[in-house]
């Protein structure tokens, strides 16, 4: 991981994807094993609604029902709960990141800190990869980014910047 002069193709073509279209500020998307233990400490799972295994359709009352009202299977008292997330998030401390459960990358939407790096692939669209953080600023390539604290070292692999005052923001 070093700083890059190449800033990568924009895939998005010019469309509002993966950016935060209030402030312009694009997601950042880092791997979730460059921040693995602070993102499993504070990430919050998001299960599917409680729903038939048979049929797959929602169920109201899970803890209440003994045969789903749709298809009339039995059920027991954990059949409707997935054992998997659909995803993890969080939304604390001005931060707003998800990652979702058949990906590695976390997607940094909100922050109070951004940096610059070079656009992601076409698999996100807009978005910039912190793992490629450019060796000069360019306003293009703005995104959202995890602050140093989110590293084992204390120290994030770019520049971090603060939102608001364009400040950068030495690790301590």
């Amino acid at each position: 991981m070093g700083a890059t002069s190449y800033r990568g193709i924009n895939y998005a073509f010019g469309l509002a994807c993966n950016v935060d279209t209030d402030t312009g500020i694009r997601y950042g998307v880092i791997p979730v094993n460059d921040v693995c233990q602070a993102w499993c400490d504070d990430a919050e799972p998001v299960y599917p609604d409680p729903a038939c295994p048979a049929c797959g359709n929602t169920i109201e009352d899970p803890d209440e029902v003994e045969t789903c009202p749709h298809c009339e299977t039995e059920l027991g008292p954990d059949d409707c709960y997935a054992e998997d997330a659909l995803e993890w998030y969080i939304d604390s401390d001005g931060y707003q990141a998800t990652q979702s459960a058949n990906d590695t990358d976390i997607f940094v939407v909100k922050s109070p800190y951004f940096t610059y790096a070079q656009f992601c692939s076409p698999c996100a669209p807009g978005a910039c990869h912190l793992r490629s953080p450019l060796d000069e600023p360019h306003e293009a390539n703005k995104c959202y980014c995890l602050g140093h604290d989110w590293f084992e070292d204390g120290k994030a692999p770019y520049p971090v910047y603060r939102v608001g005052t364009g400040e950068i923001v030495e690790p301590e």
